[in-house]
């Protein structure tokens, strides 16, 4: 990221020229990944398995139902661009579910045995960003005002 100063020599103040494209990449590739993980569960791991799965963790099993769904959703909510701020807030639960199960207990980082939870943490990081840049470039629904 570059800087730019203004009048105040000691006060740096961000380059946002292009931050409306920075959310648009972010978003697109967030929706992407939440769509491959959602169809993971879908056509890989089935959501009957997936539900199970989730239960051999402790957690019900209809809850990768609503997971599924929700990862849909948030997934071509975010590639459209539409509800973006709210939406990432809303997908956040589920990443952070994953660091504390499954993800937890295997350590760091995400090339361990059961997958650390140094990928989810990052995601879900990047999905405060998200919410904080908004809808970027080429949303459905522009911000109103």
């Amino acid at each position: 990221m570059s800087y730019v100063t203004n009048a105040a020599p000691s006060r740096l103040v961000a380059d946002t020229d292009n931050a409306y494209l920075a959310a648009l990449t972010l978003r697109i590739s967030m929706g992407v990944m939440f769509l491959a993980h959602a169809w993971l569960k879908i056509a890989v791991f089935t959501p009957a398995g997936t539900a199970g799965y989730f239960e051999s963790l402790g957690l019900p099993g209809p809850l990768a139902y609503l997971v599924i769904v929700a990862e849909l959703a948030g997934g071509m909510a975010l590639i459209l661009g539409m509800w973006t701020r709210a939406v990432s807030l809303a997908l956040m639960p589920i990443l952070l579910g994953t660091i504390y199960t499954p993800h937890g207990a295997a350590g760091f980082f995400f090339s361990n045995e059961g997958g650390g939870w140094e990928f989810p943490a990052f995601w879900a990081i990047a999905l405060v960003v998200q919410a904080l840049l908004g809808d970027g470039a080429f949303a459905l629904r522009r911000p109103r005002g």
